[in-house]
């Protein structure tokens, strides 16, 4: 332990690409342990077996080193708390389940997922906020150990209290009060064995020794089962924070069908890390005119988590390029600019497949910039003209473009064979030959109608790069489609 004491962490989930969030919560965490001379710490939330990958936590750490952001202990490094992966941490979790359950603060539920839809549809339907109705609460305990022995599938759910309202203070919020009835019946432990994020979350932090929890605000509304899980085993609580989300201009949240957020998506186009953490850092400190442009160590020394606004982080596209910018012209040696170039050209491969792809396509190398170029440009500028030539018309095009975004989204392992397998399944569910598919992602991924094999190409740029680049296509097509009557 720290002089200090301060254990803070950052858990992500891999089940996805990096968002520009999880390195906003870890960059305040991480300032939060410089500024108390603690500990920041990175575990790996994996409790979602289905939706969880290698590859998403590989990405998930990558992105965060990238960043420029150090742990003192984690999955890849170890720790005295360790393992600092949840699914290595299986066989911890059933004995503090269970310690609620003797005591009579958790209870057995056998209700099915197809019972749990209709009650959850009546409440709906009854305008009441969907939530578990205590059904199996007054089980006997015979009747508990006989459904067991039978085999029969159960998850293990925290009891509520029936009046009153939870109470806390939180680091950000001050005094917050939630009425018990908007609380839900917990499940605490899921009918295969693990722990939902809920448990897991509360047990590992205990075990960790974390001092402070910082988090997004959508976890407000959870703190109340979390607190509820520290008393029922008879533990002290950390201090919880919950920092404002970062939003969108126009105060909507910052998601991927509006604006790109993944961090990957930031370093194709060629943002370097310390604007991004810079752009980040100013969310959290209080600075005059003039002083924008600051180091870590320099946000780590303005760094003040008792001024923190609660009006939410608007995420200004052109402040982070104006930021991105002067970094490049002011903080970059000479030397040091062309080393992050090349840097960033060879990054994922990309000029080095690039360059094998072209090599059979071209006579002389002074074609390359216009075969390759569209590998490295942050925006195409596609306008509607691009995809006149295409045969077919701008109504199919446009179905064509919206049918492949979310299909994309459903690739787990972003490569050729997956990207290909995923357009051949698309041309078949719209029962269209794969070229007349083909043709207009051409056009919307590489700018033109002659380029690089098109699914190399995908798996070169990397999913956010498409998604967005999809994302823009469909704009400029849809203004070539007519009102619908």
């Amino acid at each position: 332990m720290t002089a200090s004491g301060v254990r803070v962490r950052i858990a992500p989930s891999p089940t996805g690409e990096p968002h520009v969030g999880t390195a906003y919560i870890a960059l305040f965490n991480s300032l939060f342990a410089k500024k108390n001379g603690g500990e920041f710490i990175l575990r790996i939330e994996d409790t979602d077996a289905t939706r969880s990958t290698p590859e998403y936590e590989k990405k998930v750490l990558d992105a965060l080193k990238w960043c420029g952001l150090q742990w003192s202990e984690g999955p890849d490094i170890g720790g005295p708390y360790g393992p600092y992966r949840q699914s290595d941490r299986k066989h911890i979790y059933g004995e503090y389940v269970e310690r609620i359950v003797a005591a009579g603060h958790g209870f057995r539920c056998f209700c099915t997922p197809e019972r749990l839809e209709k009650m959850r549809e009546a409440q709906r339907a009854a305008n009441l906020p969907p939530k578990y109705d205590g059904r199996c609460l007054s089980l006997s305990a015979e009747e508990v150990t006989s459904r067991m022995a039978a085999g029969e599938p159960t998850v293990v759910r925290m009891k509520i209290p029936a009046e009153g309202s939870c109470k806390f203070t939180d680091g950000v919020y001050g005094d917050v009060e939630i009425p018990w009835d908007a609380v839900d019946m917990q499940v605490l432990l899921k009918a295969d064995g693990m722990p939902t994020y809920h448990m897991a979350n509360v047990v590992d932090d205990h075990l960790m020794k974390i001092t402070h929890v910082a988090r997004g605000e959508e976890w407000l509304a959870s703190v109340p089962k979390h607190i509820l899980i520290y008393r029922y085993l008879g533990l002290e609580p950390p201090v919880f924070m919950h920092l404002s989300l970062m939003r969108n201009a126009d105060k909507s949240k910052l998601s991927k069908r509006k604006n790109p957020t993944s961090i990957s998506y930031y370093t194709a186009l060629g943002y370097i890390p310390e604007a991004l953490m810079n752009f980040l850092g100013l969310f959290f400190v209080q600075i005059a005119e003039g002083e924008e442009l600051m180091t870590m160590d320099e946000l780590a020394g303005k760094f003040d988590p008792e001024n923190l606004s609660k009006a939410g982080a608007i995420f200004d596209i052109q402040k982070l390029d104006w930021l991105n910018g002067r970094w490049i012209r002011e903080n970059l040696s000479e030397e040091d600019f062309q080393h992050r170039v090349l840097q960033w050209a060879m990054e994922n491969d990309r000029l080095k497949a690039g360059l094998a792809l072209s090599q059979s396509r071209i006579s002389k190398l002074g074609e390359l910039p216009d075969l390759t170029g569209f590998l490295f440009k942050s925006d195409l500028n596609l306008d509607p003209s691009a995809f006149v030539k295409i045969k077919s018309p701008p109504e199919e095009i446009l179905e064509i473009l919206n049918t492949v975004q979310p299909d994309l989204e459903k690739i787990l392992e972003w490569n050729v064979g997956s990207i290909e397998a995923e357009m051949r399944a698309v041309a078949d569910r719209m029962g269209k030959k794969l070229k007349v598919v083909v043709a207009p992602l051409f056009v919307a991924v590489s700018g033109s109608s002659r380029s690089l094999p098109l699914f190399d190409s995908m798996a070169i740029l990397g999913r956010a790069v498409v998604r967005q680049r999809l994302k823009l296509a469909s704009q400029a097509v849809a203004s070539l489609v007519g009102p619908k009557n």
